[in-house]
């Protein structure tokens, strides 16, 4: 069995309980080590971290990052999930189950700059690198070990020692034979761990585990599952793969390959995001249609400004309305051209809008696009009704705002606010 200690970075044969050289007890052992090359990258309750940082002061408090009386969680630290608060809660079942948090509303544009440092080190032992957001992402190091001089291993534990000491937070480390099986363990040694499973124990590892941790398989799904007598991952391997494929189609043949721990999708550095989105919750319900398209226009412009920024645009624009019984309406509109301006967004968001307010009350709206293209494909005179003269017109906002700050100028909608 293979070795490696996370903290001077020795490898070799398995020595015991200590590094034989500082004597750490944070050691890697695992009998594939030395083999594995696919490894997925997740920052620590990253928002969080990245403010407990900036403040020192906040460092055994417990932390929630989301905002607004009736908001949601965005990230929260482990203190206080230990209370029992998690991501996607509703703000005020988080204050009642810890009430001693810290809240701090979320500063995007920060989070985004310290994601671009930690994924340029990435870049930096690997051209194979796909994000899955601004704190996570697949490393394939195949084919590394004569560049860096070490096992892929020993590559992604000196880069988590590096980010910790230069980027100021901590990251999980998993490390498989595929994508699949490296998501899963990155998620097994949080905070700051560094977790293997092998090609050889993969299907042993997943049989007892709940169909949900399946990609792919949400709530309704898993029902679904149980009720078909698979509550666990080793039902669905055990199954024949044709019945599971004429049952449930190209997404059952799916299921059977991955309950067996197979996963032949390799980590593709040009497969961009597949949506942008903002939204808001409200301090009070909203009804009347002005208010919440007063709401809408400057979700809109968020959304188009980091499409532009990232030199993106979508073919489709998405409605999002939460009710006041939480339940979720979405509503989508594919638009004759990829857009990424405000104004294009503003006016499918707010036709759909008119249809579904109807005298209603809201407690949030959101607004996003997908189907996304780059941003070379965006607009078009012919057939764009003036998208092309509006893009240029907030491009040229986007740059005032840049030298001049986000208040140099203020649209007349976001004024009636």
């Amino acid at each position: 069995m293979t070795a490696l200690c996370r903290d001077c970075l020795w490898n070799g044969a398995d020595p015991g309980a200590r590094c034989p050289s500082c004597q750490s007890r944070r050691l890697v052992r695992h009998d594939e080590l030395a083999t594995l090359s696919m490894a997925h990258l997740d920052c620590d309750a990253f928002y969080a971290s990245v403010e407990k940082r900036d403040r020192p002061e906040l460092r055994d408090q417990p932390l929630i990052v989301g905002g607004g009386v009736r908001g949601v969680v965005t990230t929260c630290c482990y203190i206080a999930r230990m209370s029992g608060v998690r991501s996607a809660m509703p703000m005020f079942t988080a204050r009642k189950l810890c009430p001693e948090a810290v809240v701090l509303s979320p500063d995007f544009s920060k989070y985004r700059a310290e994601s671009r440092r930690i994924m340029a080190k990435l870049h930096g032992v690997t051209p194979l690198v796909q994000t899955l957001s601004l704190d996570e992402a697949w490393v394939d190091l195949s084919g590394t070990e004569r560049l860096h001089g070490a096992i892929p291993a020993l590559t992604m534990a000196r880069l988590q020692g590096e980010i910790e000491r230069e980027v100021g937070i901590t990251i999980s480390i998993g490390l498989a034979a595929n994508k699949f099986l490296a998501k899963i363990a990155s998620d097994l040694d949080k905070p700051r761990g560094f977790a293997v499973i092998g090609a050889a124990e993969a299907k042993d590892f997943l049989s007892p585990r709940p169909v949900g941790i399946l990609p792919g398989v949400g709530p309704a799904f898993v029902k679904t599952l149980q009720s078909d007598g698979y509550a666990t991952v080793g039902d669905l391997a055990a199954a024949e793969p044709k019945k599971l494929a004429d049952k449930y189609g190209a997404h059952g043949l799916r299921l059977s390959q991955l309950a067996r721990g197979h996963d032949a999708r390799a980590v593709n550095p040009h497969e961009g995001r597949k949506s942008l989105s903002a939204e808001t919750t409200f301090n009070i319900d909203l009804v009347s249609v002005a208010e919440l398209e007063d709401v809408l226009w400057p979700l809109c412009e968020k959304v188009a400004r980091h499409a532009r920024s990232e030199e993106i645009a979508g073919r489709v624009v998405i409605l999002k309305l939460r009710a006041t019984d939480f339940r979720i309406v979405t509503r989508r509109r594919t638009l004759p051209f990829a857009t990424q301006t405000a104004r294009t967004l503003f006016a499918a968001s707010r036709e759909m809008l008119a249809i579904e307010a109807r005298g209603k009350p809201w407690r949030l709206i959101g607004v996003g696009i997908s189907e996304i293209v780059q941003a070379d494909s965006a607009g078009g005179d012919l057939f764009d009704g003036g998208e092309s003269r509006a893009l240029s017109g907030e491009r040229a906002v986007d740059a005032l705002r840049g030298r001049f700050g986000a208040e140099a100028i203020i649209m007349g909608r976001s004024l009636k606010r």
